[in-house]
């Protein structure tokens, strides 16, 4: 069980990182999205429901025989989803997009593909 909400803690994390979390500096660096009224993470609504598959094999790198995995959920989300936007997107030319893909800057991507 722990595992299982590591990596769906992961999976939310990468999701988050790739369509809302964006971090806005000022011209002096003092950071404006200091709070979550203006930097948005994900919510349980905002999750996919996730099948957990497991084939667990100790470390044989320490005397416990664990390692992690919440780092598993996070990459990997990262790439699906902003592959995902960019192949929903290639039909109007557009073949890259910067995280975070905020509705804003798709909407920017697509009025600037015409």
């Amino acid at each position: 069980m722990l595992v299982q909400g590591q990596v769906h803690g992961g999976v939310a994390q990468g999701i988050g990182q790739a369509l809302m979390e964006r971090t806005c500096f000022d011209a002096e660096g003092q950071m404006i999205s200091g709070s979550f009224m203006d930097y948005a993470l994900p919510r349980a609504v905002d999750m996919p429901d996730i099948v957990f598959h497991e084939h667990p094999v100790p470390a044989t790198s320490n005397p416990l025989g664990v390692k992690g995995c919440g780092e598993a959920g996070c990459s990997g989300a990262l790439g699906a989803v902003m592959n995902a936007v960019v192949d929903a997107l290639s039909v109007r030319g557009i073949h890259h997009m910067d995280m975070p893909a905020t509705p804003d800057r798709v909407w920017a991507a697509l009025q600037a593909a015409g």
